[in-house]
């Protein structure tokens, strides 16, 4: 098994070969890629080495000790912290060789074709279709013999789908079949005929994310992912993934929206009072718990796949960035008001901590509808964490086209 020792010594085989000072930046990721070090827990040719998940920690190390150049979580997190996994566990080897490099690397951006204008919060409720043609298979276990989908339908709230390359994409293949049981799971090239994406402006003034609407866009299923009908069991290991790589990012100690206030406080004393001080180091002790568990959720990753504990993560981390930037514009008064610019931009990355306390605070009031609603995590948590009774559900085996809507 490959161990620490191991690590540090391919990585400085890497540095020596391709010194970052005088190696582009692709370049650079390509090469890390190929040599094992993107995700050593990943399988071999793959990025990774086969090598426990915590060890990453030691390549990375060393790479930023070497000052080496890194791909950018904010920019393609959801290539990284929900397509790769699901590609990972149900791709073909082929799909996983021709997606996984160019997404670590950078070279193609992802979006998450799933939520609907009818289905947020019940997104199992979905009626994006996807009608076989040439020869795909219809149902489970049936073969195919190449062919490909008609999907017609529309999407929401997709984030980055204005500079996506492609898209993780569920539609309805089985509308007699309950809304669990009948939706299958795609890769969409975002180019393709059919594709249009539309900007939705938010309460910043800008269009992070958009609404897409698919016309007789043709997807080969070759690019399905995961058996027809079994959508919902592979969005599993997307939307688990997607709740750790919201709430559980890895931080440092003021880390996140608690650095901006901390640092307004020692350097503006004149705004200081006791109960914004009392309020201020309840939600620093706050922050830090949050980013402490946020390193021990990480740790169990290193075992296992993504559990409802995420759920709990990402619950804490909407709740804290809200009442922190609520509490930032509070201690500037009317100065916290201010909002630097309303121009109407569609941005490739949400920069929390580089904008103004303004804008903070509007984007911050996302964080608890994005990446699954409150109400919706706090469900999960409640019935997988907890273990408390699931609340009655009527609809569950009721075939989709008998369902009101």
């Amino acid at each position: 098994m490959t161990d620490a020792a191991e690590l540090r010594s391919r990585t400085q085989e890497l540095l020596a070969a391709h010194p970052p000072a005088g190696t582009g930046r692709l370049e650079f990721l390509r090469a890390r890629f190929d040599a094992g070090l993107a995700w050593v827990h990943f399988p071999a040719g793959l990025g990774g080495l086969d090598a426990p998940r915590s060890l990453q920690a030691v390549v990375d190390a060393e790479l930023q000790a070497a000052g080496a150049p890194d791909n950018d979580p904010r920019r393609i997190g959801i290539g990284l912290g929900m397509a790769a996994p699901t590609i990972l566990k149900y791709g073909t080897e082929e799909q996983k060789r021709r997606f996984l490099r160019p997404l670590w690397t950078g070279e193609e951006v992802w979006c998450q074709l799933f939520s609907e204008p009818g289905a947020g919060s019940d997104l199992a409720a979905l009626g994006t279709r996807a009608v076989r043609e040439d020869g795909a298979p219809s149902g489970p276990g049936e073969a195919g013999s190449g062919g490909s989908w008609v999907v017609n339908g529309q999407k929401v709230w997709t984030s980055s789908a204005h500079v996506a390359r492609w898209a993780i994409l569920i539609a309805r293949t089985d509308p007699d079949l309950p809304k669990h049981r009948g939706i299958t799971y795609f890769l969409c090239d975002m180019t393709d005929p059919g594709v249009e994406v539309r900007p939705l402006r938010q309460i910043t003034g800008e269009a992070e994310f958009n609404e897409v609407f698919l016309t007789d866009v043709r997807i080969p299923d070759s690019r399905r992912l995961g058996e027809v009908g079994d959508g919902w069991r592979v969005a599993q290991t997307t939307l688990n993934n997607e709740r750790v790589a919201i709430g559980g990012m890895r931080l440092p100690r003021e880390g996140g929206m608690i650095g901006p206030l901390s640092k307004t406080w020692r350097e503006r004393p004149e705004l200081r009072t006791h109960d914004l001080h009392q309020r201020l180091l309840k939600l620093w002790v706050e922050a830090e718990v949050t980013r402490l568990t946020g390193e021990r959720l990480r740790q169990q990753l290193a075992v296992g796949q993504p559990g409802p504990e995420g759920a709990g993560m990402k619950l804490a981390f909407a709740r804290l960035n809200q009442e922190i930037s609520g509490l930032e514009v509070e201690l500037r008064g009317e100065e916290g008001l201010l909002y630097d610019d309303w121009t109407m931009r569609r941005p490739e990355l949400v920069d929390f901590t580089g904008r103004d306390a303004g804008y903070r605070y509007l984007r911050s009031k996302g964080n608890s509808i994005e990446g699954g609603t409150s109400e919706v995590l706090l469900n999960i948590v409640a019935e997988r964490v907890l273990g408390l009774p699931a609340e009655p559900r009527t609809d569950k085996d009721v075939a989709w086209k008998d369902l009101a809507r």
